[in-house]
C-alpha cells in the first residue's frame, strides 16, 4: 500500500498455485496485512460481448462461460472482475459454478490441462458507468482503470479473458517483467 492506494502485481494471478492453497487475492492481501475477500455475483454461460469475442476468436454473441466477481479490500469494493472462458474449456467445470475455487481459477485451469504461457494486458482510464459507480462506491467524477487481460496457452490459443474495473484513485498497478 502506498499513499492510500492498493498496489497490485499481475504475476500472482497468472501462476497456478498448489491445489487446496489460498487463491492469489487472499494470499496477496494476507501478506499485506489486509483483509481480501470476494463475492461471486454470477457464474455460468452467457453470450460473448464484442471485446471478449474478438479476444477469444469467437463470433460476437457466441456462448462463453463467465464469472463475475466483486473483490473487496477490508470490506470496501476494490475491483469488479469479469472472467471469460471458451465453453470448450469451462462448460461443466467449477468455472461455471458460483462456488469459490480452491487455489483459484488459474490453478483449476492448469489441472484441466490449460496453462497460460503468454499474457497480453491493456490498461485504460475512463469514466465509470452508473452501475460501476454504484457497485464500486465511487463518486460521479472519479475515473476507473479498465485492465483487459488475455491469457494464451503454449500453442497461442486463448484460454481466459479478464475485464477488471478498478477505482483509479485506490489503485497502483505494478509490473515486473523478465527480459530474455
Amino acid at each position: 500500500m502506498s499513499n492510500g492506494q492498493w498496489v497490485s502485481s499481475s504475476m500472482p494471478y497468472l501462476t497456478p498455485r498448489r491445489p487446496g492453497s489460498a487463491d492469489a487475492w487472499t494470499a496477496e492481501t494476507t501478506v499485506a496485512n489486509r483483509r481480501g475477500s470476494q463475492r461471486i455475483i454470477h457464474a455460468g454461460e452467457a453470450p460473448a460481448p464484442p471485446v471478449v469475442a474478438e479476444l477469444l476468436g469467437l463470433s460476437e454473441g457466441a456462448p462463453v462461460v463467465v464469472r463475475r466477481r466483486m473483490m473487496l479490500l477490508d470490506g470496501v469494493p476494490n475491483e469488479l472482475t469479469d472472467t471469460y472462458y471458451p465453453v470448450a474449456i469451462a462448460r461443466g467445470t467449477r468455472l461455471a459454478e458460483t462456488a469459490k475455487i480452491p487455489g483459484g481459477a488459474v490453478t483449476l485451469l492448469a489441472e484441466l490441462g490449460h496453462v497460460g504461457t503468454t499474457v497480453r494486458e491493456d490498461v485504460t482510464a475512463r469514466m465509470p458507468s452508473a452501475e460501476e459507480r454504484s457497485v464500486l462506491e465511487t463518486a460521479a467524477d472519479e475515473p476507473v482503470l479498465q485492465l483487459t487481460r488475455l491469457t494464451l496457452d503454449s500453442r497461442g490459443r486463448p484460454v481466459q479473458v479478464d475485464l477488471m474495473t478498478m477505482p483509479a484513485h485506490r489503485q497502483r498497478l505494478h509490473y515486473e517483467i523478465a527480459i530474455g
